[in-house]
């Protein structure tokens, strides 16, 4: 019988251990995000791959799959040589699955994996198998039909359809383009070429024309469903030789040792590719795996706004100023102020006492709606470019602890809000200098009017350790004292007022230091670090991706 083998095209790829490790992490990840039947599928290629992987690589397991009367048990007989598969008119004739085995060592705890009964496993004897030396290492299964009317025996043929190393097809002159089986297998069978053989069996009823055009026709049948490189062969159960071709098609993955580690690769290509489809990888790798420093700005500045730390710096730069005038301005001016009015009034600030209160009190509220402006601002921007499905992972990490943010933020800026009943030492000190001036220029009215009354009117006589009050000629020198005085603590008022100035700028920057300082470590605990990891998972799983596909 004529053979068509065609190899399929191959492109380097990358190591199946690094694919499979791959495929864990996307599994690892996927959860949530990706279709759980795709994950549920992935995952349990993980296992098979695992659990076939440690079983004998000595050994290819070879299944012959087939529909109702294609005629696999015989082709089954035919290849062992044996009558071992029962074989005749009543449908379904396979119930249960037999498997031949050349070369028993090795080969028990793959046939327990394979869950093929003990009943139903047959060894190739040395003696028998002189003719056959090519297929040890070969464990061939004869599966129920796969559109047997039994549902037991049906789901044990797709079982082990996915779990066998190489897949023979054994179809029939007359049903050969079944749709059921086109649909229900071959569409699945984009990448398995290499582990996939069509066995046009019965050859022996066509003619040599007939059968050239089935082959052709099957071949451009199966390219036109997927399979680029289809390997089709002619058999016959009955005619002499006429599972030769067959043979040789397994007489060469045998010898190979391949077809376990091909299969693995077809499966583990198909599911690269329903991910891919899935969740395209496109620039996904362009997007940030961390929150860079900008946006860190950004949103540190747009919960700054949202909880009014520019307004408290400058609400405490005012008060700051306004409270110095009791303790550094002027005396005189401030005795006078009280004359024209409350002085916090004048600094058209509002109700600044009570703003003091609440400072001091640490009244601080952040504005939720703004705090969920400065979030989702964050979120869209570090989204764009990404899947639907990751987009709302990471708006949806931004805003895991959203609800308590502002709570936190008011709590956090609390303990910031200045201790406004703290009075600075220097200015205890310069209060008292101001009255120490004010002592002297009232000592020097005292002075000027005691030389008038006992000096000038005459109105009596002054002791004698105080006669020197009493003398005339001092009164141009307590004058100038008295000048002097007023001079100076002038001065001082001026001098203290730009220093206090000075250091309510000072002090509304280090409020506001501290305020955002505080800001920023509660946005990088309840904003970044949930956003963060999500991009991290993001990266790690196209990175996965990517090598799963590459």
């Amino acid at each position: 019988m004529s053979v068509s083998i065609t190899p399929p095209a191959t492109q380097p790829r990358t190591g199946l251990g690094t694919r499979l490790a791959a495929l864990s992490r996307v599994v690892e990840l996927g959860p949530g995000r990706v279709n759980p039947t795709l994950l549920k599928e992935s995952g349990q290629l993980l296992s098979r791959a695992g659990d076939r992987l440690k079983l004998s690589s000595d050994h290819t397991v070879v299944a012959l799959a087939g529909g109702t009367g294609s005629g696999k048990s015989s082709l089954f007989n035919a290849v062992s040589g044996l009558e071992l598969s029962p074989t005749g008119v009543r449908r379904p004739t396979t119930a249960r699955t037999h498997a031949c085995v050349w070369g028993l060592e090795g080969a028990g705890p793959l046939l327990d994996w394979l869950q093929i009964q003990w009943r139903h496993r047959f060894a190739r004897a040395s003696a028998l198998d002189k003719g056959d030396s090519q297929l040890h290492g070969l464990i061939l299964l004869d599966l129920p039909d796969h559109d047997s009317i039994r549902a037991l025996t049906d789901r044990e043929a797709d079982r082990l359809i996915k779990v066998a190393d190489l897949v023979v097809w054994v179809l029939d002159p007359q049903k050969y383009a079944d749709a059921a089986m086109h649909t229900k297998y071959v569409a699945e069978l984009a990448g398995h070429d290499a582990v996939t053989v069509f066995a046009l069996n019965q050859a022996d009823r066509l003619t040599r024309e007939e059968l050239a055009e089935c082959m052709a026709d099957l071949t451009a049948l199966l390219k036109r469903e997927g399979v680029a490189s289809p390997t089709v062969v002619a058999t016959s159960a009955i005619t002499p030789g006429g599972a030769d071709g067959l043979k040789a098609v397994l007489a060469h993955a045998v010898s190979k040792r391949r077809a376990a580690i091909q299969r693995l690769e077809a499966d583990v290509e198909r599911a690269a590719r329903h991910l891919g489809a899935m969740m395209p990888p496109g620039d996904a790798l362009t997007v940030p795996a961390t929150v860079d420093a900008a946006r860190r700005v950004g949103l540190t500045d747009a919960l700054c706004d949202a909880v009014g730390v520019p307004a408290l710096g400058e609400a405490m730069e005012n008060i700051y100023g306004a409270r110095s005038a009791d303790y550094v301005g002027w005396p005189y001016a401030r005795w006078a102020s009280r004359l024209r009015g409350d002085p916090l009034k004048s600094l058209r600030l509002g109700d600044l006492r009570q703003e003091i209160r609440d400072l001091t009190a640490g009244a601080v509220q952040a504005q939720p709606a703004e705090v969920d402006n400065a979030i989702q601002a964050l979120a869209d921007g570090l989204s764009a470019g990404m899947h639907d499905t990751w987009r709302n992972a990471v708006k949806q990490a931004a805003r895991s602890r959203a609800a308590d943010l502002p709570r936190v933020l008011s709590e956090e800026l609390s303990q910031a809000a200045p201790r406004l009943d703290r009075v600075p030492a220097s200015w205890r000190l310069l209060k008292i200098w101001q009255y120490l001036l004010v002592v002297l220029f009232v000592a020097g009215v005292a002075w000027m009017g005691t030389t008038l009354l006992y000096g000038v009117l005459g109105v009596g006589e002054l002791p004698d350790g105080l006669s020197v009050f009493g003398e005339v000629e001092s009164l141009p020198w307590v004058g100038l004292m008295m000048f002097s005085v007023l001079g100076l603590g002038l001065l001082s008022a001026v001098a203290s007022r730009n220093f206090v100035v000075l250091g309510a700028g000072n002090e509304r920057d280090r409020l506001e230091r501290d305020m955002r300082r505080r800001v920023s470590a509660v946005a990088e605990s309840m904003v970044i670090e949930p956003v963060e990891r999500e991009l991290a998972k993001h990266h790690e799983f196209y990175t996965a991706l990517r090598a799963l596909r590459s």
